[in-house]
């Protein structure tokens, strides 16, 4: 949608100017931390089942996929200290506005989840959730801000995140793509920066 697009460039293109001292000092603590990458890339579906590398700050230790679950805890040892500070404000999140400027996401729509969990979702929820863009924030992001934290100490967060959490943040999503609109938009992203700075 045409109205979608304009609506997402008009918010991304400004903020991407003002936020790049951040974006250059965050950068600069990571890699002084460890040496290692300053961005996260991660394998998403995106819009008609189509993968991509979603963006974040790198909020934990190289190659932290290969010791360790996809989904994080809060008291996950792989988070680094400048990592818990850009979890904690939602910072790492702020590189997918580069994701929005490409194309491949919106600033609302369901949140990209990755090729293993969408096997759990049922067909008819992926022909909804996967016609539109997927976005940076929605209702699911907002309810589960402090997720991590609600992970914690789960003998099983794969288990619980895919049985517990999964099916909550599916039927957002499927709320979400069946009544959007740009005033819903608008809205949620006024809801997620109150979540971020309560």
């Amino acid at each position: 949608m045409l109205a979608k697009r304009l609506f997402d460039l008009i918010f991304v293109i400004p903020g991407l100017i003002v936020l790049s001292p951040v974006f250059l000092v965050v950068g600069f603590l990571i890699k002084s931390k460890d040496g290692g990458e300053i961005f996260f890339k991660q394998t998403r579906v995106g819009k008609d089942g189509k993968l991509f590398k979603v963006l974040k700050f790198r909020t934990m230790v190289v190659d932290a996929e290969k010791i360790g679950a996809k989904v994080t805890t809060g008291d996950d040892t792989r988070i680094t200290p400048v990592g818990s500070f850009l979890r904690k404000y939602k910072l790492d999140e702020l590189p997918q506005l580069l994701n929005v400027l490409l194309g491949n996401m919106s600033l609302v729509g369901p949140r990209p989840e990755v090729p293993e969990y969408v096997e759990f979702y049922p067909e008819e929820t992926k022909k909804v959730i996967f016609s539109v863009h997927p976005g940076i924030t929605d209702t699911a992001s907002i309810e589960f801000v402090n997720e991590n934290e609600m992970l914690s100490g789960s003998k099983d967060p794969v288990e619980d995140y895919k049985n517990k959490v999964l099916p909550i943040k599916l039927g957002y999503s499927m709320e979400y793509v069946k009544t959007r609109s740009l005033w819903v938009d608008f809205k949620l992203i006024l809801k997620t920066v109150s979540a971020i700075v309560a």
